[in-house]
């Protein structure tokens, strides 16, 4: 999900700027991004300074230029041979964002959590936690897959909110949530599609009845909710059926659905002497409702 990389880009270049601008030479004009990165210093040349802050700035060069794998090896050096360092610990942070950008969640994950272990007050530590989140989020499976990642990405995003809720962390975790329940009430449409092509219909309207209830704001209650009329009619529940159809109808009266839950109680009305008089499905349906 490029939208969550580009989010993370700027912070994550941030975390370097105060240490790289301290005075470390080779790198004298450093703009405050990757791209600004002009020294002179290469990683690949013959002899690499084996300082703390020239391997975190071949750390950095590395990252600016895509090398992922070559950035985390270098990260990893500054936390392994200069651990009581200045550099070490946003090595961690940087190192985890390396793996993250190269799609190795996992690791980016581990190393995450032992920062957040080892660092709680660290004042980076709520990037710490939404880059967390982010390794979750761009695991989200499509609908037909299990959601149980999905699930987890959601509870690390409520966290992030739960713990720094003025931050643009949080702006961006309560958007992602939004995007997540969607994702797993779609999961529950398919699930209760299938039920409902099977004939499974008390199965079916379970899943349904999740939807409507569990992720209201979502783009899936008014099929929900259509879906549930049909449903309910299969079985003969004509009551249960109009009910649905006027709660689809109240919150969404503009929604195809709703013309198909009305088309669905009209085709199923019986028929008596006065289905001839004009308007008179019409009038029944508002009489309902």
């Amino acid at each position: 999900m490029t939208e969550s990389r580009r989010a993370a880009l700027p912070v994550i270049a941030l975390l370097g700027v105060a240490l790289l601008g301290s005075g470390c030479s080779g790198f004298s004009n450093w703009d405050g991004t990757f791209g600004g990165l002009t020294g002179s210093r290469q990683t690949s040349s013959a002899v690499l300074d084996d300082s703390p802050e020239g391997l975190y700035a071949a750390g950095v060069e590395a990252l600016q230029a895509r090398r992922f794998p070559q950035a985390v090896e270098l990260f990893d050096r500054v936390e392994r041979d200069h651990p009581y360092s200045a550099w070490a610990t946003n090595a961690k942070l940087m190192s985890a964002y390396a793996d993250y950008q190269r799609n190795r969640y996992p690791e980016a994950i581990g190393a995450l959590d032992r920062f957040i272990q080892l660092h709680p007050a660290h004042r980076d530590i709520a990037y710490a936690y939404y880059l967390r989140s982010l390794c979750l989020y761009e695991q989200i499976a499509d609908s037909q897959r299990d959601q149980r990642t999905t699930e987890l990405a959601i509870v690390a995003l409520q966290d992030v909110v739960n713990r720094f809720p003025e931050t643009a962390y949080a702006r961006d975790a309560r958007l992602k949530i939004d995007l997540g329940r969607d994702h797993l009430a779609g999961k529950e449409m398919n699930i209760g599609r299938f039920y409902q092509r099977q004939r499974l219909y008390a199965a079916a309207i379970n899943r349904y009845r999740r939807v409507v209830e569990e992720y209201q704001t979502t783009n899936h209650v008014p099929e929900a909710l259509h879906r549930l009329t049909e449903s309910y009619l299969a079985l003969g529940l004509v009551e249960e059926a109009k009910r649905s159809a006027s709660v689809l109808g109240y919150n969404f009266p503009g929604n195809p659905w709703y013309q198909d839950s009305y088309g669905l109680l009209v085709a199923d009305a019986p028929p008596g002497p006065d289905e001839q008089r004009p308007g008179f499905f019409r009038r029944a349906w508002n009489s309902v409702f």
